[in-house]
C-alpha cells in the first residue's frame, strides 16, 4: 500500500509539472532554439541519451531544436594516438593541415553521428551535417598565426530551415568552408552556435557548458543579465578567462537578432527543459528585451 501511495504521489507530481508547463509549451511552440552541446556530457553515454531525449521532447511539443556540438576531448585523444603534437599561441591551438583533417574526421564523423544516433534512439528524426554542407558556414582565418581556425563571415541557413520544417532535427559539426581554394576551417563550437542562432534569428540560444553560469563579483550566479552589464563586468575583470568567449558569442548573437541567450550547466539533469519550460529556469540568461510574462523564462 505504501509503495502504491508513493507511486500515486509521483504520478500526481508529474501531472502537476505538466500542467504548470502549459504556458511555456504554448510560448515556445514553433520557436527556433539553437542548443550548443559540449563538455563532459558528450563522453558519457547516459548523459548523451538524456540530452537526446530532451531534444526529442522539445521537437515533440512543437519547438524547432537545432543542435551544434563540439568535441575537443575526442580531437585531443585522436591527435595523441596519431602522434600529432599541438602547438598553442595565446592559449589557442595552432591548427595546421594535418590537424584540421583530424578535426573534420572526428567532428563530422565520430561525434556528429553519435549524437544523431542518440536522437534516433530516443524516437526522433535527425540529420547530421557540417558547416561545409550547402555552404552553411563560410569562413576566413580568425588569426593567421592559428592556421585553419575559422571565423564565420557568411551564413547560408536555408538548409536548416528545410530540415526543421520537415520535422528533422539538424545536428551540426562546427567545421566551415573557406572563401577560396576549398579550405576547411575548424570553428569554435560556441562561435558556430552563435553565428547559426544569429542567422536564424533564433528565439533562444542555449550554450551548455561545464559551469553553472555567469558569476558576479561575489561569486554568485546571475540569472538575468543585460548586454550592458556583461560589457561592464568584462571591463572590470569580473568576467574573465573561458567565460569571455561565451559572453562575446551571446552578445553577437543578440545583436544579430537572437531573442535571448542562456549559459547553463549541461551537467544538470534536463537543463534545457528546466530553462525553457519551468518558472525556475537554469543558468544565466542574457537578453536586451524585457520578458512579457515572468522575469525569468516565459518570454
Amino acid at each position: 500500500m505504501k509503495q502504491q501511495m508513493l507511486t500515486m504521489q509521483d504520478a500526481q507530481n508529474t501531472a502537476k509539472m505538466l500542467s504548470e508547463a502549459l504556458p511555456y509549451l504554448q510560448r515556445f511552440s514553433g520557436a527556433v532554439v539553437v542548443v550548443k552541446f559540449g563538455g563532459n556530457a558528450m563522453g558519457d553515454d547516459a548523459a548523451m541519451a538524456e540530452f537526446a531525449r530532451d531534444i526529442v521532447l522539445m521537437r515533440q511539443v512543437g519547438v524547432h531544436p537545432v543542435v551544434v556540438h563540439g568535441g575537443g576531448p575526442m580531437i585531443n585523444e585522436m591527435l595523441s594516438k596519431l602522434g600529432i603534437k599541438s602547438e598553442f599561441v595565446r592559449g589557442k591551438r595552432v591548427t595546421d593541415k594535418a590537424t584540421v583533417e583530424v578535426v573534420e574526421m572526428i567532428l563530422s564523423g565520430l561525434v556528429n553521428k553519435r549524437i544523431v544516433q542518440a536522437i534516433m534512439d530516443a524516437g526522433g528524426r535527425a540529420v547530421g551535417i557540417s558547416g561545409k554542407d550547402d555552404d552553411l558556414m563560410v569562413c576566413e582565418a580568425d588569426d593567421p598565426e592559428l592556421g585553419f581556425v575559422g571565423r564565420p563571415v557568411e551564413m547560408n541557413v536555408q538548409v536548416l530551415r528545410d530540415l526543421y520544417m520537415a520535422g528533422i532535427i539538424p545536428v551540426i559539426a562546427p567545421v566551415g568552408t573557406g572563401m577560396k581554394d576549398n579550405e576547411t576551417f575548424n570553428v569554435n563550437g560556441d562561435t558556430a552556435a552563435g553565428a547559426i542562432a544569429g542567422a536564424l534569428k533564433a528565439d533562444r540560444l542555449l550554450l551548455m557548458t561545464d559551469v553553472p553560469g555567469v558569476k558576479n563579483a561575489e561569486g554568485q550566479v546571475m540569472t538575468q543579465i543585460t548586454p550592458e552589464e556583461i560589457r561592464k563586468m568584462t571591463a572590470e575583470g569580473v568576467i574573465s578567462g573561458g567565460m569571455i568567449p561565451k559572453t562575446e558569442t551571446a552578445l553577437t548573437a543578440i545583436e544579430q537578432g537572437t531573442r535571448a541567450v542562456t549559459i547553463l550547466d549541461g551537467k544538470v539533469p534536463n537543463a534545457a527543459l528546466l530553462e525553457l519550460f519551468t518558472d525556475h529556469g537554469a543558468g544565466s540568461q542574457i537578453r536586451s528585451t524585457t520578458p512579457r510574462v515572468t522575469p525569468r523564462s516565459a518570454s
